[in-house]
């Protein structure tokens, strides 16, 4: 199993309340964890692309964090997630265009990751109007398979499809080294893994958080990805989940970031917006919010997947996630004080890291480049 963050310039109100340029500290924080994230052996760091997500996003412009992470770090790979590439969003052209000059950027530690919107204030942004919002995914289909030919086409054949269309034009720059970077799709349920596995992409689980919720998304993806038929280069077979993670050399301390966080209005603020995922019972709807911890509660959590204890513990919990079948596991930022974070960071890169993903290349890297028929040796030492 492999380890990554995520980042998404979550700025709630108590924040805003307590520091008037909140919007910006939590911009350049959420860059030194990225960076400490690369120096602790993370091999993923993923770059949210939110727009009108007022206290739980700010960050819409993921294409400029994730060029200014090209070059602050040297390791870890850069993904979005995700690039939105509906054409009502983001031109698809311009979106294979940002993809290859981020490959050289990165040279070729680019991932990339697409979705179709956080809920409907997000995407009713862009369609005002769309009364059915689950036609996004035929509207990411009729985009998501044109991304490859515009990058190994010398001249891109052009497309005339239902909801955009490009005439044939040479789609420049095309991606640094073999092939392209690994394709991803942020799914929230089992039938969009089922198509994620079929089409060969990789899938961002940002809506599984235990353990319970990854047995039945695994089964629909892992039994369907050995027959794909893939719309890039490669097959990905990877299912990365999301926990949070606090841990310290004392236990309590690890527990107490938690019970005097805000976790719970980070949660609340997740089902106040993604509004098109499944509404668990017992959550409240907005502007009624998740209680604050208990230390029962959070006892449960801890059960159930999140990261929280001493280095071991949280050794003993990743292990339980690599059990269940993650191929890859990231944990949010936003949810501790940037002092806890860095904590945790650095502790997992001590005890927890090299003791579960003992690889030194990234598995899609290995894809990428088997793909091509590179032997590991040629390969670039900038894309392990």
């Amino acid at each position: 199993m492999e380890f990554g963050i995520f980042i998404q310039n979550y700025v709630p109100k108590m924040r805003l309340a307590e520091d008037p340029d909140a919007e910006h500290t939590v911009i350049m924080e959420d860059i030194d964890l990225v960076k400490a994230a690369d120096e602790a052996g993370f091999k993923y760091v993923w770059v949210t692309e939110h727009h009108f997500l007022d206290e739980y996003s700010h960050l819409s412009a993921n294409d400029a964090v994730c060029g200014y992470l090209a070059a602050a770090t040297k390791r870890i790979h850069v993904g979005s997630g995700i690039f939105n590439p509906l054409p009502q969003v983001n031109h698809p052209a311009k979106v294979a265009e940002r993809v290859a000059m981020l490959d050289h950027l990165t040279e070729g530690r680019f991932e990339f990751g697409t979705g179709r919107g956080a809920g409907s204030h997000e995407i009713l942004g862009f369609l005002p109007g769309m009364e059915d919002l689950s036609r996004t995914r035929e509207i990411w289909e009729d985009v998501i398979g044109e991304f490859p030919k515009m990058w190994l086409q010398d001249t891109y054949e052009g497309y005339q499809g239902r909801y955009w269309s490009l005439p044939a034009r040479k789609v420049l720059p095309k991606p640094w080294g073999p092939g392209h970077p690994a394709m991803w799709y942020a799914a929230g349920n089992p039938s969009s893994y089922e198509l994620a596995a079929r089409k060969g992409l990789g899938v961002l689980g940002f809506s599984v958080g235990d353990y319970e919720a990854l047995a039945p998304v695994l089964e629909s993806y892992k039994s369907t990805i050995g027959h794909a038929e893939p719309v890039g280069a490669f097959v990905n077979d990877n299912v990365m989940v999301t926990t949070a993670a606090f841990v310290d050399e004392d236990e309590q301390r690890a527990r107490d970031s938690v019970l005097n966080g805000s976790i719970h209005y980070l949660q609340s603020n997740v089902f106040r917006y993604h509004d098109t995922f499944p509404h668990p019972d017992g959550v409240p709807s907005w502007p009624d919010t998740i209680p604050p911890y208990t230390p029962e509660v959070l006892d449960w959590q801890i059960n159930t997947g999140m990261v929280c204890g001493t280095p071991d513990q949280a050794l003993a919990q990743c292990r339980r996630w690599e059990a269940a079948g993650a191929d890859q596991l990231a944990f949010g930022c936003g949810m501790s004080t940037r002092e806890e974070m860095l904590t945790t960071i650095r502790l997992l890169g001590e005890h927890v890291i090299p003791k579960i993903d003992t690889d030194p290349e990234h598995s899609t890297t290995r894809s990428r480049r088997l793909a091509a028929g590179v032997p590991a040796a040629i390969g670039n030492h900038s894309q392990s």
